[in-house]
């Protein structure tokens, strides 16, 4: 269960809640700001889509397959957007950062960089892993800069990985960061977000 534990995160610039339906309303306002769902590369729930997207993350949560958090801006104290823990490997001390989108309010402001720095603590230093994956669609161009930004490795590609919700073929760019290479990433996340602590 420690994978799957979903235990509050914070520093002074966001709070990492486990994602519980009261994060609902919250999440139906950031992702209604142009109409951010439509986004076709990206998988991002509708206003409509919310609460069963919710409910989805804590079923797999409840099987152990997922940790499911909100991401909740310290300024604003109202949810932002969705991060999880996935691809949950225990026995490997692996795991993938995924599932994540941000409203576009909160998107370029270090919101990111803080939640990636609380959740890959998390992974390195609590967890003990010595990898952690990121995954994004090949034409999601913004999310590749952000993961490299991190300073994660891109592995390669999965071709034709997944059937998209219009039928088109989602080719898959795995990034990773290593438990050697976390103290680096560590100290440039510092850097970047400024004092968290």
């Amino acid at each position: 269960m420690e994978f799957a534990h979903i235990p509050l995160l914070e520093n002074s610039v966001v709070r990492l809640e486990p994602l519980t339906q009261r994060h609902h309303d919250d999440l139906c306002a950031a992702v209604s700001v142009d109409a951010l769902w439509k986004t076709w590369y990206a998988s991002v729930p509708s206003p409509e889509q919310m609460a069963a997207e919710i409910d989805r993350r804590l079923a797999l949560h409840r099987e152990e397959a997922m940790a499911p958090w909100a991401i909740v801006p310290q300024a604003s104290g109202r949810a932002a957007g969705m991060t999880t823990f996935m691809g949950l490997d225990p026995a490997n001390r692996r795991l993938e950062i995924g599932s994540t989108w941000l409203g576009v309010q909160a998107q370029r402001t270090g919101i990111n960089a803080a939640a990636k720095l609380l959740l890959l603590s998390r992974a390195f230093e609590d967890l003990d892993c010595v990898a952690v994956e990121l995954r994004t669609h090949w034409h999601n161009h913004a999310s590749r800069a952000a993961i490299a930004r991190l300073g994660a490795k891109q592995d390669g590609v999965l071709r034709n990985h997944m059937v998209w919700r219009d039928g088109t073929l989602r080719d898959t760019v795995v990034f990773s960061i290593l438990h050697t290479e976390w103290p680096s990433v560590r100290r440039d996340l510092m850097a970047r977000v400024g004092p968290v602590e």
